[in-house]
């Protein structure tokens, strides 16, 4: 089984010791990732790391929160909409390339200790994707009070 340094390595993230402050491509999470390789396979780590090591403005977001975050939106993403993950990851590079990712995450910050920011990130991303992916994007909802 390949090890969460490996994958890092493949993706030119560089891990750093736990008190250090992160920059643009490091991360001090590898234990998140060797959590996520054995809960849900390699395949799967390298799309969450391919997602926010090759899209813009997110290689600053290599911490538990966003790892974890991305692994549930692949899952519901597979789940909601599969033909995006299936057959056009193009489509699903591109949705996170224009996601404001790091503010969504500082958003966030006001919810510690009432919800996990995983969680509560996982729900702003997840109503993008739908906005994004499903009947929505093509017939917006008139009454919606939350244009884009």
């Amino acid at each position: 089984m390949i090890s969460a340094p490996d994958i890092c390595e493949e993706f030119g993230i560089r891990i750093i010791p736990a008190n250090v402050v992160p920059g643009v491509g490091e991360t001090r999470a590898p234990t998140t990732i060797e959590r996520i390789i054995k809960r849900r396979g390699e395949p799967h780590a390298r799309m969450v790391l391919g997602t926010l090591a090759e899209t813009a403005n997110n290689k600053a977001q290599l911490d538990e929160t966003a790892l974890w975050c991305v692994s549930d939106m692949l899952i519901a993403a597979e789940r909601n909409f599969p033909s995006i993950i299936q057959n056009d990851v193009e489509q699903w590079y591109a949705f996170f390339d224009s996601l404001p990712l790091g503010q969504l995450q500082y958003w966030c910050l006001g919810l510690e200790g009432v919800i996990s920011k995983r969680h509560a990130l996982g729900g702003m991303i997840f109503e993008r994707m739908v906005r994004k992916f499903s009947a929505l994007s093509a017939q917006p909802d008139l009454l919606d009070d939350r244009r884009l």
